[in-house]
């Protein structure tokens, strides 16, 4: 009688097990990635913002910088860098760690051939899925930030625990914690497709058509080298695709957008404007951002022995 084979489990098919430890791994390797990078660049998203919502006054990244220093100093250009650590730690925990998971069971659920085919497919759905936990999570946090880094200076605290306060006191008006979840959801879902399809399928193009040896016989080095740059390319696609609604959320933390629905802000703003007025600081900040968020990963799954992400 012939042995039944074992069903095929993806958890199980590399050499490094997916188990429970794996995935525990990568959450941590996703809070790392994604909270340090994201409070690193904290000056250059104070001034995106306030481009966003007061394009009159702050016109450029480098004038918009120097404006926000002669009035603030420098605590003006650092202004919700507590928030931005803390949030996209825990964003990044989920969206990386989750990644992980759903694109495991995503596979599992269409089978080793189906899997295989549509590799993309069950990229999109991993990372969407992910993201929409990991926006839960962020949503108080992106709310407290925008508030303090679009506020006009005296007018709303700029201490981590103190804004926080300070949103829970009114959160009536503000509609804290959770009155920013779907517009997230419209920037952040479309914003992590699009990162990780095109991070996982530039990494697929530089390990079929440059790098065409098996992946594990190039360095470390060179193997990160590939997730620097293919994350960098995914990023600028990244703040393409989700400026828009990165925009409104902007303008939602705006004293005179209180009450104001979505759409009525679109309408008021137009298209156009929320589609390009500080799109290229963006493209900027989320090219570097993506990049190094993805090396940072890589370099931590590596260190933990469980590889880089991606190949052929």
């Amino acid at each position: 009688m012939a042995a039944i084979s074992p069903k095929w489990d993806v958890r199980f098919a590399g050499p490094v097990p997916h188990d429970t430890n794996y995935y525990a791994k990568c959450m941590l390797g996703g809070a790392l990635a994604c909270g340090f990078t994201h409070a690193g660049i904290t000056p250059l998203d104070v001034a995106k913002c306030n481009m966003q919502v007061n394009p009159a006054k702050y016109q450029g990244l480098v004038p918009s910088i120097k404006l926000l220093l002669k009035e603030e100093g420098s605590k003006g250009i650092w202004k919700g860098f507590g928030p931005t650590f803390v949030g996209y730690s825990a964003q990044g925990m989920f969206k990386y760690g989750l990644y992980e998971v759903f694109k495991d069971f995503y596979s599992n659920l269409a089978g080793e051939e189906a899997s295989s085919k549509y590799k993309p497919a069950i990229w999109l759905a991993g990372s969407a899925s992910a993201e929409v936990f990991a926006d839960i999570a962020l949503c108080p946090l992106e709310m407290t930030k925008v508030k303090i880094q679009t506020s006009p200076s005296g007018t709303f605290p700029i201490g981590f625990g103190a804004a926080l306060a300070q949103m829970s006191r009114t959160k009536v008006e503000t509609r804290y914690p959770f009155g920013s979840l779907v517009p997230l959801w419209s920037r952040q879902i479309p914003y992590t497709m699009a990162k990780f399809f095109f991070f996982e399928k530039i990494v697929q193009v530089f390990y079929t058509h440059v790098f065409t040896k098996p992946k594990e016989t190039y360095s470390k080095a060179t193997q990160l080298g590939v997730t620097f740059a293919s994350g960098y390319l995914a990023g600028v696609v990244c703040a393409i695709v989700s400026h828009p609604a990165d925009s409104l959320v902007s303008l939602l933390g705006k004293a005179e957008n209180k009450g104001k629905s979505f759409g009525q802000i679109a309408n008021e703003v137009g298209v156009v404007s929320l589609a390009t007025k500080g799109l290229g600081t963006r493209v900027i900040m989320i090219g570097t951002l993506t990049g190094f968020q993805w090396w940072i990963y890589d370099t931590f799954k590596s260190a933990m022995g469980l590889g880089t992400t991606g190949g052929k």
